[in-house]
């Protein structure tokens, strides 16, 4: 299964935009280049009073369905 890992820092304020349904998706940079996007519900475990930082890993099907994503 394909796995890619990529870094985002998005604000409390900011996230507030994706929690209230103002945008849908949050579009990242993999660490190998490829543009890749996630829906945004999809960060709400990773959510604290900072909003949400870290290193992730998102591991995808063959058919690029969101298997797994997790906080490094």
């Amino acid at each position: 299964m394909p796995r890619h890992r990529f870094q985002l820092n998005i604000s409390a304020e900011a996230y507030l935009h994706y929690y209230r349904g103002a945008a849908r998706a949050v579009i990242v940079q993999a660490e190998d280049g490829r543009t890749i996007q996630l829906p945004a519900n999809s960060f709400r475990p990773f959510v604290t009073a900072d909003g949400i930082s870290g290193r992730f890993e998102l591991t995808l099907d063959a058919n690029n369905k969101l298997v797994e994503l997790r906080r490094l």
